[in-house]
C-alpha cells in the first residue's frame, strides 16, 4: 500500500474512526484502524466489537495512488501523528518487515502492523427497506431524550433509548425510573414493517458527533441484533441491548388538576439559581409552591443558607400546588424542550409533574416529584 494525501483530508476520516477503537484494551487488535486502499479510494475501519465504523475517502480525494494493499496499524498513535503534522501531504507507504512509513516534507514516523488477518469482520452489510430520516431532526431526537436514560448497569435496558416504530410513527423513549422523555416523530418514507428495538445511549451519543447540522438524511438499517447507520461517507454499526423495555405509555395522564404557562427563560433562570443551594445527598431537592398567579421556587442548605425566587405565571384554574422535584432533572428536562414557553402539569404533590412546549405534543417530559411537604 502507498499513497499521498493530504493532511486535512485524512484527519476529518481519524477523527471519524479513532470513536470506533476500544479503551479497555482487551485485545490488542481493537485499538487498531485499518486501512484499505482500492482503486475507488481508501477504507479506514475500527471497531470494539460494540461499534464498529467504517469511512471512505474518493480517490479523487486523494492526491496519488501508488500501489493498493491493506494494513492495520495502532488507531491512537496514527491518529495522534496525523493530528500534529502540519497541513500539507502526507505520504503512506507499507514497508518490508510490516511496518508502516509516514513521511511529509520534514517529518518521518514508522509504526509497526498488525496481522490483517486478526482484524474483526465488521459486519456492515444493509438491508433494502432502511428507515430514512433527517440528521438535524436525528439529532434532536438524541438530544431531546438521551439524559433521560440510567447510567446505572443493574437495568441494561433503561440504559438505552427504546425505538418504536408502527404505523409510520416512531416512538422515542428514554427513562431512568425517575424521569422519562418521549419524543414522537412521523416518518417521510412508509415503514410497512414494525420495530421495537433498544439502542445504547452511549452508542447515539458517539454517533451524534459524527453527524452534521445539515438537512442530509441517514438510513436506519435494523436487524434482529444490531442496527446500521449510514450516512454521508460513513457507516456505523452498535449492537442492540437485549431485553424488554418497560410499557411508559400509561405513564402519562390525560387530564391534570393544574396546568401552568411559564416563560423558560424565566423559570429556568430562577430554578438554575436555586440550586446553588442544594446538594446531591438531599437529591438537590427545590420547593416549587404555586399560589394565584406566583410560582414561589425555594430551596436550603441549612449550614449554608437558603434563597426564594418569584416567578410570574399562567394558570388554567384557581387551585393552587406545593411539590417538590429534583433540580437537575427539572433544568434538563426545560432545556429539551427548546420552548419559549413552557407548560408544567399537576395532579398533586405526589404524581407525577408533565412538562411540554405548548404548541405541539411532539416531546413529552415527566418526572417524579420528591416527597418534602
Amino acid at each position: 500500500m502507498k499513497l499521498e494525501i493530504k493532511q486535512n483530508i485524512l484527519l476529518e476520516h481519524l477523527n471519524y474512526v479513532i470513536r470506533g477503537i476500544s479503551t479497555k484494551n482487551l485485545r490488542p487488535i481493537l485499538n487498531c484502524i485499518k486501512f484499505e486502499l482500492t482503486d475507488e479510494g481508501l477504507y479506514l475501519m475500527s471497531t470494539d466489537n460494540e461499534i464498529s465504523i467504517k469511512t471512505f475517502i474518493n480517490a479523487k480525494e486523494i492526491e496519488k495512488i501508488d500501489s493498493c494493499g491493506e494494513i492495520v496499524v495502532s488507531g491512537r498513535y496514527i491518529y495522534d501523528i496525523v493530528r500534529k503534522l502540519p497541513d500539507e501531504i502526507i505520504n503512506l507507504e507499507e514497508v518490508i518487515d510490516s511496518k508502516l512509513y509516514i513521511t511529509t516534507k520534514n517529518s518521518s514516523f514508522t509504526l509497526n502492523c498488525s496481522n490483517v488477518n486478526e482484524f474483526p469482520d465488521l459486519e456492515l452489510e444493509t438491508n433494502k427497506n432502511p428507515i430514512i430520516i433527517n440528521q438535524k431532526v436525528f439529532k434532536t431526537i438524541i438530544n431531546q431524550t438521551s439524559f433521560a436514560t440510567s447510567t446505572s448497569e443493574t437495568r441494561p435496558v433503561l440504559t438505552g433509548i427504546n425505538f418504536k416504530i408502527e404505523n409510520n410513527v416512531m416512538h422515542c423513549t428514554a427513562t431512568d425510573s425517575y424521569r422519562l422523555a418521549v419524543k414522537k416523530i412521523t416518518l417521510n418514507e412508509n415503514v410497512k414493517e414494525k420495530a421495537n428495538i433498544i439502542i445504547p445511549t452511549k452508542n447515539l451519543n458517539e454517533l451524534v458527533k459524527l453527524m452534521s447540522d445539515d438537512e442530509d438524511n441517514i438510513e436506519m438499517h435494523l436487524f434482529g441484533n444490531k442496527v446500521i447507520f449510514k450516512f454521508n461517507q460513513i457507516t456505523m454499526m452498535t449492537r442492540l441491548i437485549s431485553g424488554t423495555y418497560p410499557d411508559t405509555s400509561k405513564l402519562i395522564p390525560e387530564n391534570f388538576e393544574l396546568v401552568v404557562k411559564v416563560k423558560y427563560n424565566e423559570i429556568y433562570s430562577a430554578i438554575d439559581r436555586a440550586s446553588l443551594l442544594t446538594n446531591e445527598s438531599d437529591k438537590n431537592t427545590i420547593k416549587l409552591e404555586i399560589k394565584d398567579q406566583t410560582a414561589i421556587i425555594s430551596s436550603n442548605i441549612p449550614e449554608i443558607g437558603n434563597v426564594e425566587e418569584k416567578i410570574n405565571v399562567e394558570k388554567t384554574n384557581n387551585n393552587d400546588m406545593k411539590i417538590a422535584f429534583n433540580s437537575k432533572f427539572m433544568m434538563e428536562s426545560i432545556k429539551a424542550l427548546e420552548s419559549d414557553e413552557i407548560e408544567l402539569m399537576f395532579n398533586g404533590e405526589i404524581k407525577p409533574i408533565i412538562l411540554k412546549n405548548p404548541e405541539t405534543d411532539d416531546l413529552i417530559q415527566l418526572i417524579l416529584p420528591i416527597r418534602t411537604y
